[in-house]
């Protein structure tokens, strides 16, 4: 067999990957009822609403000041918590710290379950439990840090290098010197870096909790939105893309110093 039949892909495998997708795509359409034409039917709608966005009511930035400072407040807030709760669950999750899959695999279970709960619906669930403001959505928002931090964390110990933890074994460190000598100093940056990561994660999902009363700039969205004020709501999208991206670019330099 020469050096380009073997480099060359079987077309047999190309075809069948091709009617395969196309199976999935005419298959998903159908269920879901997704036609072209409804597609292209929509599209001048989108020329619409943008002409109704345009210009953004620039005055009404004076308003949305506070509640966006409040959103900053909440993800800081549930960043920090969850970061904070972080810790223990990704310890227990780790393989290499504690062996026992009694441990392990109902640590990973909750952090798996945790992550398939969306932001959204913790917060309705928490504005059932705690009323209207920023309370339930500082708590959705921890239990979402929680689970991106804690993940992220458990797999950078696992990859840890196990030089320094067999030396302090063999010296007879017990679990909690191996941990805090061992484990810790080596995932430090790591762990600060997605720490960071998710308050800038965030700032994005706190900027919709108000959507279901959650507190923060989602409530103005809610209520302009619902009054047809497309100039405002403009001039919130432009407000919250401004302070994403000012957080975005300040997290991303600090983690560069970390890692």
């Amino acid at each position: 067999m020469t050096q380009d039949q073997l480099k060359k892909p079987a077309r047999t495998k190309f075809w069948t990957t091709v009617i395969l997708l196309i199976v999935l795509f005419w298959v998903s359409a159908k269920s879901t009822d997704a036609t072209f034409s409804e597609l292209f039917d929509g599209l001048p709608q989108i020329g619409i609403l943008l002409a109704k966005m345009f210009p953004p009511d620039w005055s009404y930035f004076s308003y949305v000041i506070d509640p966006m400072l409040e959103t900053i407040r909440m993800a800081l807030l549930g960043a920090t918590f969850g970061a904070i709760l972080a810790i223990p669950v990704a310890l227990l999750s780790a393989s290499n710290v504690f062996e026992s899959s009694w441990i392990v695999l109902p640590s990973r279970f909750i952090l798996n379950l945790i992550r398939t709960v969306p932001d959204l619906l913790l917060a309705a669930i928490f504005v059932a439990i705690f009323g209207l403001g920023p309370l339930p959505g500082i708590w959705a928002l921890t239990i979402f840090s929680l689970g991106i931090i804690a993940k992220l964390t458990y797999e950078s110990i696992e990859a840890i290098d196990r030089g320094p933890l067999e030396a302090m074994t063999a010296v007879g460190a017990n679990k909690l010197q191996w941990i805090f000598f061992g484990v810790i100093p080596q995932v430090l940056p790591q762990f600060l870096s997605y720490s960071i990561y998710t308050f800038e994660i965030n700032v994005r999902a706190a900027a919709v909790l108000g959507l279901v009363g959650a507190g923060g700039i989602g409530i103005y969205y809610e209520r302009t939105l619902g009054f047809f004020q497309y100039d405002r709501v403009a001039s919130i999208i432009i407000f919250t893309l401004v302070v994403v991206l000012l957080i975005d670019y300040i997290s991303t330099k600090i983690r560069e110093k970390l890692i």
